[in-house]
């Protein structure tokens, strides 16, 4: 999909394209108010300026929209039906992990949850099981002030990846 093509989406349909790459309600509908855009540079910029600007809240709704990290295929599908292509294909590397590293992820991701609030969110494209295992770990110990950014940050990069997938459509 192209700049001029998503210019030209009537509002529904491109808070539903925008919801694919992000899903806060407050992004999107801040995203959708700066529409039309210039180019792609501006939209990711936007994008960028448009998540900074939200709060906590809006951010851990956002993490609702994502698989945990090394979930079952089958829940993915289901739970994540408008976005589960690109999230399989982020955490592609999941599936080629031992069993011993799944049953790390997930008891880590319990864990994560329980301490945090929310699920381990890590941008994942790119990265081998086990180097989500040891963010995942490392990040156990920091403080929950800290770790929200952290999640953000990394949600920021998803968001970019996918807002990017949407051109590339």
């Amino acid at each position: 999909m192209t700049i001029n093509e998503l210019n030209r989406l009537p509002k529904p349909a491109l808070a539903e394209a925008l919801s694919k790459c992000c899903g806060s309600t407050a992004w999107v509908e801040n995203m959708v108010a700066i529409f039309p855009v210039a180019d792609a540079e501006t939209l990711m910029d936007q994008a960028n300026t448009q998540w900074n600007k939200l709060s906590e809240a809006d951010w851990r709704e956002a993490f609702t929209h994502h698989p945990k990290i090394g979930g079952d295929v089958a829940t993915l599908r289901e739970k994540f039906a408008s976005t589960s292509t690109w999230a399989e294909g982020e955490q592609a590397s999941v599936k080629q992990a031992s069993q011993e590293t799944l049953e790390a992820l997930a008891a880590g991701n319990t864990e994560y949850e329980q301490k945090f609030g929310y699920i381990f969110i890590v941008c994942a494209t790119g990265k081998t099981a086990e180097e989500m295992l040891a963010l995942l770990q490392a990040r156990l110990s920091n403080k929950p002030e800290d770790e929200i950014l952290i999640a953000a940050g990394e949600q920021n990069k998803i968001t970019r990846l996918r807002l990017e997938k949407l051109l590339a459509a």
